[in-house]
């Protein structure tokens, strides 16, 4: 026994753990999507998505530093030199930010691809099945990503990546996720994916009732262009400059950049009118579920709100004031929502200070419907209430927060059904302990109607578990999720896809800061270290402790301190939301901070 004692200690985990997945690795790699069934993470990726490009892609020849090398596999074309990107077998894509083509390529891949790396010359993409869902959402048909792509490209499109694009893009659009009379309805035009969908167990236990798909009368398809306040004059200068500009871009690309920019969808309307709408309801608590698993299925929920044409719910009444112009990234991000005459769900990518709050009153003063706005703070519920105000010609009493430190009464009696903007917080909404008599009536009048829109500000907390109950609760025709980073430690950023939706739109940080339209960004790290009676106590205190130990690090209140003078005296702006830009606290301790920052009678941190 001693012998094996010893061997055992001697292998630690990682060893056996090793040893035993090196010997079942050669079964496991025939079967990527089932190697991790058990995992949350794994549950929520199509089958699609689990494929692996890289890994089915023969690549024989490698460099002296071991880079792979494609010029035997990807032949350049006789004009690459007036093509922008390369499209590599492995899916990712690098677009040259020198190219007089830059401007239409960069569009069309941030509208099909997730971006890597986007240094100064030569920016980074990655083809992946959620990127090639969201760019079907906003109307792209899977001939016309390969077709530009291919056009785009200085050499022939790789056989493994047309069948990709093709995988993952001719199964969606076909399911859409509608919300009519405070029921939800799954709908599709598609006798055959309804079947499927029926026959499914999951899908089974989430029906309303338990009856087949019914036909349903048809329905007027609008294809009237949606006029968007505050870009007309925006696009009529656009359209000047580019005007003025010499024209470097090759006429294919320009021709077919104008057809892949357009509003239009691309579908048969004849077509679609000849086929019968087929729709079965499944429960509200039970939406999540029916959203993950149609994703696991190869069909993905589309989630549009044809508003001008919901006579069920009564119209707002608001506009953006006259004096309200957009950005040209923020009405592009807008036209991305509603290019098809519809509201679509997803998310909008803007960095700080680039007016994603305006964006989130555009959308809003466009659906024209009854919208709830849910916020991370308190702080942040006022912020959206002035920008309101400001932006839009919204009247006090149809704004209404839902904060513990402001209640403002709901709607009652003869104005119960009257349209309102309710702004609130996530942790308010998805609390589930006692509440007092005005807080229970407001939650039930947030429970009992239907939104025509919910904005939900830094969107990428929502996958919390807490959180992410509040989708399930309110019952919400499109939802727009708005967000700066959409990056978690937890790796559950992908949750958002069947959550939210798609991503709409994401814009580069480094364009805007040289355009002069955010301000550019110094990034400094201060190393504050500890004193020696401070760290000797710090090393003797419990793991729960040294967290607050660490963050009240005196050191690091001086040198925070000292920084916050010294562009006071030089006049600088300063952020107040909270100081990202002189030091991170972890959010549990910013309250210490506050506190002697508040005794030195300078109120630094808000």
């Amino acid at each position: 026994m001693a012998p094996g004692k010893s061997e055992r200690r001697k292998r630690g985990r990682w060893e056996q753990y090793n040893a035993d997945f090196n010997a079942d690795e050669n079964s496991q790699s025939s079967n990527l999507g089932e190697r991790n069934n058990s995992s949350d993470k794994d549950a929520t990726v199509p089958k699609a998505a689990s494929h692996n490009l890289e890994g089915q892609t023969m690549i024989t020849r490698t460099d002296d530093f071991g880079a792979k090398d494609y010029r035997h596999e990807m032949k350049l074309k006789p004009d690459h030199v007036s093509r922008p990107l390369w499209v590599a077998p492995d899916g990712h894509i690098f677009l040259e930010s020198f190219s007089p083509v830059y401007k239409h390529a960069h569009d069309f891949l941030i509208a099909i691809a997730e971006p890597v790396c986007r240094p100064e010359f030569i920016h980074e993409y990655q083809l992946t099945a959620y990127s090639l869902y969201a760019a079907v959402s906003i109307g792209l048909q899977t001939s016309d990503i390969i077709e530009y792509l291919e056009r785009l490209s200085k050499s022939s499109l790789p056989k493994g990546i047309i069948e990709f694009i093709k995988m993952c893009t001719l199964s969606y659009g076909k399911v859409k996720l509608v919300l009519k009379y405070n029921r939800y309805f799954i709908e599709s035009r598609h006798s055959d994916v309804i079947q499927t969908l029926l026959k499914d167990k999951v899908i089974q236990q989430c029906l309303a009732e338990d009856k087949p798909a019914i036909e349903v009368p048809q329905t007027k398809i609008n294809v009237e262009k949606i006029q968007i306040p505050g870009i007309q004059q925006q696009q009529q200068e656009t359209k000047e400059k580019d005007d003025k500009k010499p024209n470097d871009v090759p006429e294919d690309i320009e021709s077919y950049y104008g057809k892949l920019d357009g509003d239009d969808e691309d579908e048969d309307e004849e077509a679609i009118k000849n086929l019968q709408l087929l729709t079965f309801e499944i429960r509200q608590e039970s939406i999540e579920i029916v959203q993950k698993r149609c994703i696991e299925l190869e069909y993905p929920l589309l989630a549009e709100y044809d508003f001008r044409n919901d006579t069920f719910n009564e119209n707002l009444g608001i506009d953006l004031k006259s004096s309200t112009n957009l950005r040209p990234y923020q009405e592009k991000s807008l036209r991305k929502m509603f290019g098809n005459s519809r509201a679509r769900s997803g998310v909008i990518v803007l960095p700080c200070g680039a007016g994603k709050t305006l964006v989130g009153v555009t959308a809003a003063t466009t659906v024209n419907k009854r919208c709830l706005v849910l916020a991370t703070s308190n702080v942040s519920v006022e912020q959206w209430r002035g920008q309101f105000k400001l932006w839009s010609t919204i009247r006090d009493d149809q704004l209404i927060r839902f904060t513990r430190e402001a209640r403002d009464p709901v709607p009652s009696g003869s104005n119960a059904n009257k349209p309102i903007v309710c702004i609130s917080t996530y942790s308010m909404v998805a609390y589930t302990g006692k509440r007092t008599y005005a807080a229970e009536e407001a939650m039930k009048y947030i429970e009992s109607r239907e939104w025509g829109l919910v904005l939900l500000d830094e969107v990428h907390t929502i996958p919390a578990k807490m959180f992410r109950r509040v989708l399930t609760i309110v019952r919400a025709h499109c939802k727009l999720g708005l967000t700066a980073t959409l990056v978690r430690e937890d790796d559950k950023i992908t949750d958002l896809n069947f959550l939210i939706g798609p991503k709409i739109y994401e814009a580069n940080w480094m364009e805007l800061e040289k355009a002069g339209q955010i301000a550019k960004v110094q990034c400094a790290e201060v190393w504050c270290p500890m004193s020696a009676e401070f760290y000797s106590y710090y090393l003797r205190a419990q793991i729960g402790r040294r967290l607050l130990l660490a963050v009240m690090n005196p050191n690091k209140f001086r040198i925070c301190q000292f920084l916050i003078m010294y562009h006071e005296r030089r006049n600088d702006k300063i952020a107040t939301k909270p100081r990202r830009n002189i030091i991170i606290l972890k959010s549990s301790c910013c309250w210490n901070f506050f506190r002697i920052f508040s005794r030195k009678n300078d109120p630094m941190l808000i």
